[in-house]
């Protein structure tokens, strides 16, 4: 899933290469993509792009008084294709979901995809006035870079959940999932099991730290890279995410798993659990 970094390259890119183009024809190749209908998608055909924005892992693409925004869920991405076809997607057909024909002000016509890999059609496109008309952005919690030391410990306390639970929930916190939030636990050195209104000033320092270390890292990496190229760099700057019997790079621990029914998370038992081993509910199943 895209996340914050990768959500704020793409969000610089189309501030570089789409602001001033006019928006052209606009293909819709997934219907269940669309999630408004008043304005209607074709209402931002014949008008110029002014910006790009994000509000935790949601993109935009503004045009005046309108604004598109879409959440490119689990599966989805965004491409910058130079030479479209002019033939529109058969519906349903493929994962292209929506295409923007553009009008570049150096007389090219490019076109901005938004597609999604695999069978469960999560990506979703509003058209609305003010981006907080989304009721996804509306329940955002502060941005992860934008919030102080101080209020993320108001944020933990008394909160009874697992803190690999309340980094990845979008109210507390916006723009981190599944993959940084190992590599922020990682960096501070604590147990995606521990409870988050239980941490000492001293771990919530620490964790404030590396959510500022490793996201401001990752967007430094990201920002100026291709959009295609973005899921390779994130992938080339994890240590412990995605990484599970791979050694850890800070202590040379094997990196374990813990497997869930739809997705799993990853941790150094030296590093962050004291060499304890955390319960893996699918494998204790499978072991009854």
């Amino acid at each position: 899933m895209p996340e914050l970094p990768e959500v704020e390259a793409l969000s610089v890119f189309l501030r570089d290469h789409a602001v001033g183009s006019v928006v052209g024809r606009i293909d819709v190749a997934a219907l269940s993509a669309l999630q408004t209908a008043d304005p209607p998608i074709t209402a931002l055909q014949g008008r110029d792009i002014t910006g790009s924005r994000r509000f935790g892992k949601f993109l935009t693409v503004d045009s005046g008084d309108l604004t598109m925004v879409t959440h490119l869920s689990r599966g989805g991405w965004l491409r910058w294709v130079d030479e479209p076809s002019p033939a529109p997607p058969k519906l349903g057909r493929g994962p292209l979901a929506l295409r923007i024909h553009l009008f570049a002000p150096d007389a090219t016509t490019p076109a901005i995809d938004l597609t999604e890999a695999g069978t469960r059609k999560r990506l979703a496109v509003w058209v609305v006035h003010d981006p907080r008309d989304v009721p996804g952005v509306a329940r955002l919690g502060p941005d992860a870079l934008d919030i102080t030391v101080d209020d993320l410990a108001a944020l933990l306390h008394g909160n009874t959940s697992r803190l690999k639970t309340v980094l990845v929930d979008q109210r507390v916190l916006a723009g981190i999932g599944n993959a940084y939030s190992d590599e922020i636990l990682h960096t501070a050195q604590l147990s995606p099991f521990a409870t988050a209104g239980r941490l000492t000033d001293d771990e919530s320092a620490a964790l404030h730290a590396a959510i500022r270390s490793v996201l401001t890292d990752a967007v430094a990496r990201s920002v100026g890279q291709g959009a295609a190229r973005l899921k390779a760099e994130k992938r080339s700057g994890l240590r412990v995410h995605a990484r599970t019997g791979l050694p850890c790079p800070v202590c040379g621990d094997t990196v374990r798993q813990v497997e869930y029914t739809d997705r799993s998370f990853q941790y150094c038992p030296t590093c962050q659990t004291g060499g304890r081993i955390l319960a893996d509910r699918k494998l204790s199943r499978l072991l009854k």
